[in-house]
């Protein structure tokens, strides 16, 4: 059997062995008595922030010792860049970060708190919430701290589409599909959270935020229009 070093071609093969032998003992000792391995499944930060903000949004009665834990993980796992992050100990995110802050908020942690003073200044010295991504702004406009003018037009039709048009919810990933289903709903129905605090977070905002619109078209989405709205297979589906 080849070694990996001489698989990948590096030099250094005393080293390379010794970190594939102490990766292996290390991974053993976490093997149980009867021989399988079990972890905690925990993902980043917006998972639990997303719970408390659909627990709100739903104006479900709080769970206060829950949200009380929720908050103590979320300033735990804040980056020291006050923002938070996708992965342990990574870069700066700014939707991760909106959703934890507008979270920590709707628990009740004062805005001026050291914590939420820095998560702020993170957002806002980065350009501000406007940067959110589209899942995000989604959310914000269900909150109604954005209007539903900041969201992509996602007509429910789409769903009519016949099977000839160049794009068809069969043709794409089911991944996606699990994901542009509900925005397409969301985007008909246009729902209001309770949000019986009547919490919001527009100081994460640099301009006004009902007064933002949709994000500017990216390079490739300007040549998709063109070739769409010059293509024939358009014409026919607008007849």
């Amino acid at each position: 059997m080849h070694s990996v070093s001489k698989l990948t071609g590096i030099e250094n093969e005393a080293s390379l062995e010794a970190s594939i032998a102490s990766a292996t003992s290390a991974l053993l000792e976490y093997r149980r008595p009867d021989g399988h391995w079990v972890f905690e499944l925990e993902a980043d930060s917006t998972i639990p922030a997303e719970y408390v903000l659909l627990r709100h949004y739903l104006g479900e009665p709080v769970d206060a010792p829950l949200q009380a834990k929720i908050a103590n993980y979320l300033r735990r796992v804040q980056g020291a860049h006050g923002g938070w992050p996708l992965v342990h100990d990574g870069d700066f995110d700014m939707s991760a970060s909106v959703k934890a802050y507008f979270a920590l908020k709707m628990i009740g942690n004062s805005a001026d708190a050291p914590h939420m003073a820095r998560a702020r200044e993170a957002i806002r010295s980065r350009g501000g919430a406007i940067h959110s991504n589209v899942f995000t702004r989604f959310m914000l406009a269900m909150f109604g701290v954005l209007t539903w003018r900041s969201v992509p037009v996602l007509p429910v039709e789409i769903m009519l589409l016949p099977m000839w048009s160049p794009f068809h919810l069969n043709k794409i990933s089911y991944w996606a599909r699990t994901t542009i289903v509900p925005l397409m709903v969301l985007a008909a129905l246009k729902p209001r959270a309770k949000n019986v605090s009547g919490i919001g977070i527009d100081e994460l905002f640099l301009q006004e935020p009902h007064s933002i619109g949709m994000t500017a078209k990216a390079p490739h989405q300007s040549q998709l229009t063109a070739l769409r709205t010059g293509g024939s297979w358009w014409s026919t589906l607008r007849r």
